[in-house]
């Protein structure tokens, strides 16, 4: 067995040579990743590997400074807010141009803008806007002043706009590409960013190159690649024998060979993460028009497709929660590189209640717990495994299997299901599954990017939901909208931690760790900064 899996490593690498080439030219760099892009569109994806790969071709009006969550200017050069902060001028940078020759301007802001909030549109159809409904619900629309200035209308005040406003999913697009592609664009995307677009192979690589007209001084990279390796081991080796020039989501049984190698170097630091499994409750909603909000008068909660009766009772997912030893996941498959989670944020954000007493690990608990539910002979239900590492998951299969393991030990046989990545996010966001492994790296700093996107009751609509449990809990949304809408610090934090208190009792998920984030390099790449969203940002990197 093993030396089966030493030729398929080695076939592997041999694939990474063969497809990219000369990649050892002196500035050129190919990264690693362990999965695809599942679109190219920075408004119309919710995963890290498609956004990895477009933080490199398209810019927003703000930007994150260099390994923080504080914003600067980056399209827009300046801005003014209302005294009510709900509106905001932006003032545009003059001189730039898109990677078609085309002018970034206000015609292209409010294009960008309106295509996802306004359902008139005409490029409206082509796409489903996950992410404008969880984060940017609260905007009434962007206007266009003169051809440099924008105005941007909001309909309520939103404490974290500014940092979000920072966000991928308000990168910048351009109209005459989007209208040359329509509902293609996707496949073909066009910014103003320090890489062009070149190629997309798919599953195999994606490949950009330098920018020759970027307003900013020209990237030191040539030539960007980012090539899809799923194994964990094969690429290691293949940054060992420099076929690539870094990789993600590493193994953390690999540490002690990156370190102990003078070719290679480990960079880590805290994740702003949560990995969890996720329990669908069994009840969503239509999202009709389309708001991003549940109109409770107009859209009536309905079963999800992946309703399973055993799930939609408490007791049962207090069962689970108890049945897990989460200790153990993250001591022998996370091997000390994450903590133990407890709710469903990081313990350093704003409202973390650490008040909250975990679910302790009691099998003879959780097999009473099934008993009284209904269940004393436990029942047979099927996990959604991901199909590659994320920075919050490095091994979502052998934690699935873990996890098996424990509910199979309480008379709950767990059937694993697996998927490629893209389908596998379709159909969870569809809630098509029953139990799914999942989680979340933060997009902006700020709790509402974890408490409203991942447990509000507007994000369980079927088919564009963020809440993968259903947690449907009206009381619930009424407090992290309360939180969003307030600018007072310790308000928000009391609501958060009122919120927290409520998804526990409720049990839909098993909240299993904060992962520390970690990528390695060839030595000679110099400039590479971790973000703490887990961005990837390769315009600062050259090839010494």
């Amino acid at each position: 067995m093993k030396s089966k899996v030493f030729v398929v490593l080695l076939l592997t690498v041999g694939l990474v040579f063969s497809v990219v080439g000369a990649a050892s030219a002196g500035s050129t760099l190919v990264f690693g990743s362990s999965g695809d892009a599942v679109r190219l569109d920075p408004a119309d994806v919710t995963d890290g590997e498609s956004i990895q790969r477009m933080d490199n071709i398209f810019e927003g009006l703000v930007e994150y400074e260099t390994g923080s969550v504080l914003i600067q200017p980056c399209l827009a050069t300046s801005w003014e807010a209302s005294a009510d902060g709900t509106e905001i001028v932006f003032n545009l940078r003059k001189g730039v141009k898109f990677h078609d020759g085309t002018d970034f301007n206000a015609d292209a802001v409010v294009f960008s803008f309106a295509r996802q909030y306004d359902t008139t549109h005409p490029y409206n159809q082509y796409g489903e806007w996950s992410y404008w409904g969880w984060m940017f619900g609260d905007v009434e629309k962007m206007e266009k002043i003169d051809d440099y200035t924008v105005k941007f209308v909001l309909k309520r005040p939103n404490a974290s706009i500014m940092t979000s406003l920072a966000m991928f999913t308000v990168c910048i697009v351009s109209p005459t590409n989007a209208e040359k592609y329509k509902g293609d664009a996707f496949k073909n995307p066009c910014g103003t960013g320090p890489f062009k677009f070149v190629e997309w192979v798919k599953d195999d690589h994606i490949t950009l190159e330098a920018n020759e007209n970027y307003w900013r001084e020209r990237a030191s990279l040539d030539k960007l690649i980012f090539k899809v390796i799923p194994d964990p081991s094969a690429r290691l080796m293949a940054l060992e024998v420099g076929e690539v020039q870094g990789i993600e989501h590493l193994d953390p049984a690999h540490f002690d060979k990156i370190k102990a190698n003078k070719d290679l170097k480990l960079l880590a630091e805290p994740g702003m993460n949560i990995g969890y499994m996720a329990m669908n409750s069994g009840y969503g909603y239509i999202d009709a028009n389309k708001n991003g909000v549940r109109d409770i008068t107009d859209e009536p909660l309905v079963k999800t497709p992946g309703y399973f009766e055993p799930l939609t009772k408490k007791k049962v997912r207090q069962a689970i929660n108890m049945a897990i030893d989460k200790q153990s996941i993250v001591d022998n498959i996370y091997m000390g590189t994450a903590i133990k989670a407890k709710n469903g944020m990081p313990p350093f954000m704003l409202g973390y209640n650490d008040a909250i007493a975990d679910y302790p690990y009691d099998p003879a608990k959780a097999k009473t717990l099934l008993a009284e539910a209904g269940y004393p002979d436990g029942f047979e239900v099927t996990l959604h495994v991901m199909p590659v590492s994320r920075p919050y998951m490095f091994d979502p299969p052998k934690i699935g299997e873990a996890i098996q393991s424990y509910l199979g030990a309480v008379g709950i046989k767990v059937n694993i299901y697996q998927v490629d990545w893209g389908t596998y996010l379709q159909e969870t966001e569809e809630g098509k599954h029953q139990m799914c492994l999942l989680g979340w790296t933060g997009d902006n700093g700020d709790p509402d990017n974890f408490m409203n996107v991942l447990y509000g009751a507007n994000v369980c609509s079927i088919g564009a939901a963020g809440n993968y449990s259903f947690y449907t809990n009206n009381t619930n949304q009424e407090l992290l909208s309360a939180a969003l809408a307030t600018y007072d610090i310790e308000k928000r934090a009391a609501y958060y931690r009122k919120s927290q208190e409520m998804i526990h009792e409720n049990a839909g998920f098993v909240y299993l760790a904060h992962a520390r984030q970690t990528v390695a390099f060839r030595v000679n790449i110099q400039g590479y900064v971790l973000h703490p969203t887990s961005r990837k940002f390769f315009y600062p990197v050259s090839v010494e």
